[in-house]
């Protein structure tokens, strides 16, 4: 997709949605005063939306730490269980380097065995395969190296723009979701959530300008395929670019629909921090005491820490794009360093990888194989001889 059209398209969707609101689609949205008491396919405990706790999703998240095995996760010197958890940001086609970071993880071999993964946006697309571990380094590696703009969005003609709900179409998206997530994959997915690992994914609900966190393991468990891949197409639902996903709800006896687009439109990662807010009840209620429990976090982020200087051409396609890319750049940078103030106050341990500033291979389109190959490689390259994790974020406190 040629960043000119991309850019001056916008203003075509948004004076037809002034103009033609209502055209696009016939919703049926969950009304304010049900947000956050819907039921997705029948499962109280499938999601969350932050801000309004689910004492049922919270709950199941406090079992899994019941279904430890002897052995599975070590202790520190207090007798405090540390589990190892893992977040993949978003980043498009960045997403190449943390691929790349994955696999090299693995061949170094001290990549451990996470009980939590979480993933936005193309972090959501990664993070079942992160999720299961080596096994799936082949198929991650397949993905990000292999794949072109064709192969993740396609173009609409003006006038389905003007009367649709985005500038492209994510058939091609959803097609590459169906080609790698199978039905084996979602069964494998269920078999490690019924040892007690937890693999979640995070969407922007737009009607309520809320995050929703996913539990994709109680999804798999139900064996769900169809809401499983539309909950990892709506985390890479790039708005404007891609159409929502609506997903079917239903409260009080009636069905309604919500609007679910990409999780990077409120935050690119998330931690157990999002997942617990407000859960003393409940780990009171299963018996767990918090306090006991500490977390090694790993931060994967698709992305770079430092800004990098781009001649912006005088017209309005370049600075609307510019604006767009420093806007989520600028997010990851501010999320790192969120995740980094909330680890230090819960007393656990921050591991942050990103992207090095001085590595800006050049690309000719959106998804570029050969720039994705060299972010793979490079990934690959400084985790295979022992990534130095990053402590803090860069220039943390001014030094």
């Amino acid at each position: 997709m040629k960043h000119v059209r991309w850019a001056s398209l916008i203003l075509c969707a948004i004076l037809a949605g002034s103009i033609l609101c209502g055209c696009a689609t016939i919703r049926h949205p969950l009304p304010m005063d049900l947000v956050g008491k819907a039921s997705v396919d029948c499962m109280s405990d499938v999601r969350t939306i932050v801000g309004i706790p689910n004492p049922d999703f919270q709950k199941s998240v406090m079992r899994a730490l019941l279904k430890d095995e002897p052995g599975d996760y070590r202790s520190d010197s207090n007798g405090h269980k540390v589990y190892p958890m893992l977040a993949i940001s978003g980043g498009a086609a960045d997403g190449a380097y943390g691929a790349g970071l994955l696999k090299g993880w693995s061949e170094e071999g001290s990549r451990p065995n996470f009980k939590i993964v979480t993933g936005v946006s193309t972090g959501a697309i990664a993070a079942p395969m992160a999720f299961l571990g080596k096994e799936y380094d082949g198929m991650i590696e397949e993905l990000y190296t292999t794949i072109s703009t064709r192969d993740v969005m396609g173009a609409k003609s003006p006038l389905m723009v003007l009367f649709g709900d985005s500038l492209d179409t994510s058939r091609p998206l959803k097609k590459l979701i169906e080609k790698y997530l199978t039905k084996e994959m979602l069964e494998k997915v269920a078999v490690e959530h019924n040892r007690g690992r937890r693999l979640f994914i995070g969407t922007s609900y737009l009607d309520a300008q809320r995050f929703a966190i996913w539990d994709m393991g109680v999804i798999a468990v139900k064996g769900n395929l169809k809401l499983f891949r539309e909950v990892m197409l709506a985390s890479a639902a790039i708005p404007i670019i891609f159409p929502p996903v609506y997903i079917h709800v239903v409260a009080g006896g009636k069905s309604y629909d919500e609007m679910h687009v990409d999780g990077g439109a409120i935050t690119q990662m998330f931690t157990m921090y999002k997942l617990l807010e407000a859960s003393d009840a409940a780990a009171k209620e299963v018996g767990i005491d918090p306090l006991k429990i500490r977390g090694d976090y790993y931060i994967i982020r698709n992305g770079y820490m430092d800004p990098a200087y781009k001649a912006v051409k005088d017209n309005l396609p370049s600075i609307a794009r510019r604006t767009f890319d420093t806007m989520i750049n600028y997010q990851g940078i501010d999320d790192a360093y969120r995740i980094y103030a909330l680890v230090r106050k819960g007393g656990d341990s921050y591991n942050l990888a990103f992207i090095p500033g001085d590595f800006r291979p050049s690309k000719k389109e959106d998804f570029d194989p050969r720039n994705m190959r060299a972010l793979f490689n490079r990934g690959y390259e400084d985790a295979v001889k022992g990534y130095k994790w990053h402590k803090e974020p860069p220039d943390f406190g001014g030094h």
